[in-house]
């Protein structure tokens, strides 16, 4: 009698398994670490969703000043998962787009800083450049990448892009989509610091830690829609929109109790952002 085929017990599908997008706080800083290195962190339905309630989740916590965005692994995000980009390759498909929801991060009353430790492609250079700040290793490579499948600049990159490095270069970019390292992507303003690879996340943490104690959650808030909104209208407008926030914060909890801590000789604090704080929009937040 021949003995009986044994076979191996089927191995579970890692992105099955694990929390796509791990959050970490400590010391007002909420880390969201993208969670699928075998993928080197691409992008399918359950990351994408998992990652906006992770945003909601750190917007609404009162521990949590400023936001890390990275990946586990050596990437931080290859762009959509090409398992998810061959099964809509058919042509028979209608997507549905997803709006406004990659631009999630935009919207927080909140710092957010990309830690970019390796790739950081389509999707995910998407996700890098709605984030503050791009903090990034000399190695980490950059590209847009949609041009070569046939597709165009997806989720408002045509858009982000252009502001951060010019049209030219924003031209360049999406047409070839040729990558880029470390230290090209700082020169032409796509990453605004460079760290070595072992101190990448130490490095914006120290920088994430500092804003967390140092500077106060409403202005960071207001200064955040300053910024945004400055890139869609005037000087004029900028000004006639600061105004109204300077008188506001002048006679603000945060100066006033500011004035009076240094007058006492006593190290300043900050009170938290609510939970439930409006997201930023048409109106600037609440001096």
């Amino acid at each position: 009698m021949s003995a009986p085929t044994v076979r191996a017990p089927e191995q579970p599908d890692p992105s099955a398994v694990a929390d796509p997008v791990l959050l970490d706080v400590a010391d007002g800083v909420g880390i969201l670490t993208l969670n699928r290195p075998h993928r080197l962190n691409a992008v399918d339905d359950r990351l994408m969703a998992r990652f906006l309630e992770r945003l909601d989740e750190v917007a609404d916590r009162e521990d949590v000043r400023v936001v890390v965005v990275t990946g586990a692994g050596r990437g931080f995000c290859a762009g959509a998962d090409l398992e998810v980009l061959g099964d809509l390759g058919t042509g028979e498909q209608q997507v549905a787009m997803p709006g406004l929801a990659y631009l999630r991060a935009r919207a927080l009353p909140k710092p957010v800083i990309a830690a970019v430790n390796g790739a950081c492609a389509g999707l995910g250079l998407v996700i890098a450049l709605t984030c503050d700040l791009r903090f990034a290793t000399p190695t980490a490579k950059f590209g847009t990448g949609f041009a070569r499948i046939g597709l165009v600049a997806e989720q408002g990159l045509a858009w982000l892009l252009p502001r951060l490095v010019g049209p030219g270069n924003a031209m360049d970019l999406l047409l070839s989509a040729r990558l880029v390292e470390g230290e090209e992507a700082r020169s032409m303003g796509l990453v605004d610091r460079l760290h070595d690879a072992d101190d990448l996340l130490g490095a914006t943490l120290v920088y994430a830690r500092a804003l967390a104690a140092g500077s106060s959650p409403v202005s960071m808030g207001v200064i955040k829609w300053q910024v945004q909104r400055s890139l869609e209208t005037s000087l004029e407008q900028a000004m006639d929109d600061a105004d109204p926030l300077t008188r506001a914060s002048l006679v603000g909890r945060d100066f006033v109790d500011v004035g009076s801590r240094l007058r006492a000789r006593e190290t300043p604090s900050y009170a938290p952002l609510p939970a439930g704080s409006p997201r930023l929009g048409d109106e600037p937040p609440s001096v």
